[in-house]
């Protein structure tokens, strides 16, 4: 299936794409100079990005948590945001998808809301790209319906995230078979390395996290083979509103994306072709790669 987002397309054989940004918009200002900094990094390393930021965080742990900027006054923040990269953020109720649909360019379905059918169908409805994070209460399989939903109003433009699966209270596990598993359906897999390494209600009330594997849980998504790795990156973690502990610095965004890179390249490389040319011919006892993971 080709997913197009503005002038690039994702897929889980072409090199990844990169959906960053800080978890919510906290302001315009910072808003505008994270999407500044990581499009200099992708830009400089040829990686085609997606800004990433939510104007409501509305599944927060506890009462007294922040939620972001809201959906009023981003607007304003993701018509200045959309001037310069394609732009991601989540929806929590269906009346919100006419309001952004204009604003931006792949609309989430949070984990917890995946099988909210009204929700996933008003999305669908916009015609832009659906971006679906698998519940961590269900199995890879399960994303059948939940593409099904999608394409019943006749929008077949579906992204699929990893995003870990409950192991227990407060903590989360990858299974790393529900990348194939999901690619199979022939939609772009995206591997959310930071929100698998969420530790829910970790910290009493609010999440904690362990930033520490987000980088081997990236590697391990991009040699398994994805369309696109989902970061949430802040210059300030640690000051953050929301999902600060499982947030990357964005000083150490360029180093990771070197590595992610190198090992794409490695992993998405044509077979090697054994045999011998003569004018126009090649001789191999290779067959072509076959398309898919």
């Amino acid at each position: 299936m080709i997913i197009q987002v503005r002038d690039f397309i994702i897929d889980n054989d072409l090199p990844f794409t990169l959906i960053a940004g800080p978890c919510a918009i906290e302001s315009a200002d910072h808003a505008l100079k994270m999407q500044e900094e990581i499009k200099t990094i992708t830009d400089r390393l040829g990686i085609n990005y997606i800004f990433k930021s939510s104007f409501d965080k509305a599944n927060r742990t506890s009462i007294k948590g922040q939620r972001g900027l809201g959906l009023d006054d981003s607007v304003k923040v993701f018509e200045k945001l959309k001037v310069n990269t394609p732009i991601l953020t989540d929806v929590h109720e269906t009346w919100q998808c006419d309001v952004i649909k204009y604003l931006v360019d792949v609309i989430q379905i949070p984990a917890f809301l995946c099988r909210q059918t009204d929700l996933l169908l008003a999305a669908a409805e916009t015609g832009l790209v659906v971006n679906v994070k698998k519940g961590q209460f269900i199995a890879p399989d399960d994303m059948l319906n939940i593409i099904s939903k999608i394409e019943s109003v006749g929008n077949n433009q579906i992204l699929l995230t990893e995003r870990g699966t409950f192991f227990g209270y407060g903590n989360l596990v990858v299974d790393f078979r529900s990348l194939p598993i999901m690619a199979k359906t022939g939609y772009p897999v995206v591997m959310d390395v930071t929100h698998s390494v969420q530790r829910p209600s970790g910290q009493g009330d609010s999440s904690g996290g362990e930033r520490e594997f987000i980088e081997p849980l990236a590697c391990a998504a991009i040699a398994v083979g994805v369309g696109a790795i989902f970061m949430e990156v802040h210059d300030n973690p640690d000051q953050a509103i929301s999902d600060g502990p499982n947030q990357l610095h964005l000083h150490d965004l360029e180093k990771l994306l070197v590595k992610l890179k190198a090992l794409d390249r490695i992993i998405k490389a044509p077979p090697k072709r054994k045999g011998f040319s003569f004018g126009s011919l090649l001789f191999s006892d290779r067959e072509p790669l076959e398309r898919g993971i």
